[in-house]
């Protein structure tokens, strides 16, 4: 267990004794190394969960651990068990995962899923794959053409809608019915109320984002003049490395008016002068030393929904970023603009919420 002490940081303890038994000796020097290269928390957190499922994989599906480079064939038998035909599987039941591998899988809490996975997934812990094989110095069959020509054509004849994080949008509206929930002035509504505005302001961060914040990355910034009204406080954020971001680079978001008063309000409650900012709060109102873990952050936005008298299922953390993009779309804010505080690299994926915002209410949509 000692080996595990570099990486304890960035895994679930829930995890630590089933990762010590997957995990070989060279698995865990391998995360070692990353982790005094310097890589991101959540980089490696993905990284050393995908290592994880494949090794379980490998040994139900081949009775030993994973081989160092992994030869095309086991490349192959990974997407032929992940990448399956649902009606094929009803007429041939040797066709996708083996039921024995499905069944240990299963057992162990690795698959919970029924049918086959995401073709993101898959692509995702494929190149994860790749990567560990890259930093033990080896190279691998990835970019074989076989490799790639059986994904697509496994994608192909699995067809599957893609789903987003979260089903909906946390725009405005909803926003502001999930903040009515928190008007107690009771500790926890102090604390989801600044969560729910920070998260949504500051360009929808990401939970582990809004988990990890520390009273260190705040910076007070001069207000803000507004015409015919008081000055707007202001707070700049400084995410430093984040999943986006290169590893020199010091990602800054910055907060105004209403949000700003909320998490002031949280801290002066609470009292957190420094360290983790968000933190649990017990059943007796008390401020735990405890930082928030980012599923907690997921629990919030689906309690105050149901509060709101929502669909709690529909909703997740990530709807609060999908929803500050739909949100400035439907406000008419130019997307660079938006992108430059949601730190989206990507144009096509950024846009996508636009597209989805502004199609219905387009002059396209209303030629007759």
């Amino acid at each position: 267990m000692a080996e595990l002490d570099t990486i304890a940081a960035v895994l679930p303890m829930e995890r630590r004794d089933e990762l010590a038994e997957l995990l070989t000796d060279q698995d865990v020097e391998t995360l070692r190394h990353l982790v005094n290269e310097g890589m991101g928390d959540n980089t490696l957190r993905a990284l050393t969960s995908d290592l994880a499922y494949l090794q379980a994989w490998s040994l139900a599906a081949t009775g030993k651990s994973l081989p160092w480079p992994a030869p095309e064939a086991l490349l192959l038998k990974f997407v032929a068990h992940h990448l399956w035909d649902p009606a094929k599987r009803g007429t041939d039941p040797d066709h996708g995962m083996p039921a024995d591998v499905e069944q240990n899988l299963r057992g162990q809490g690795f698959l919970k899923a029924i049918g086959p996975h995401a073709p993101d997934t898959v692509r995702r812990r494929l190149a994860s794959w790749s990567t560990l094989t890259k930093w033990r110095g080896l190279s691998g069959a990835f970019a074989s053409p076989a490799l790639k020509s059986a994904i697509r054509l496994a994608v192909r004849a699995t067809p599957r809608p893609r789903k987003r994080k979260s089903a909906k949008a946390v725009t405005g509206d909803v926003l502001a019915k999930m903040l009515a929930t928190c008007a107690s002035g009771s500790l926890r509504d102090l604390r989801d109320r600044a969560i729910l505005m920070v998260a949504f302001a500051s360009g929808g961060r990401r939970r582990s984002e809004i988990a990890g914040l520390r009273r260190e990355q705040l910076t007070v910034e001069p207000t803000i003049i507004v015409e015919g009204g008081p000055p707007l406080p202001s707070l700049a954020i400084h995410l430093g490395r984040t999943k986006t971001s290169g590893a020199d680079h010091d990602e800054v978001v910055y907060l105004t008016g209403r949000p700003v008063e909320a998490l002031d309000a949280w801290m002066t409650a609470a009292k957190i002068e420094a360290g983790s900012v968000f933190r649990k709060v017990d059943r007796w109102g008390n401020v735990s030393k405890r930082v928030l873990d980012p599923k907690s952050v997921n629990d919030i936005v689906k309690q105050r929904a149901a509060m709101a008298g929502l669909e709690p299922e529909e909703f997740s953390a990530h709807g609060l970023r999908s929803g500050y993009l739909t949100e400035a779309a439907n406000r008419g804010i130019p997307l660079p603009e938006a992108m430059e505080q949601s730190r989206h690299k990507s144009v096509q994926q950024a846009s996508s919420y636009y597209n989805n915002a502004t199609r219905r209410s387009g002059r396209a949509a209303r030629l007759l």
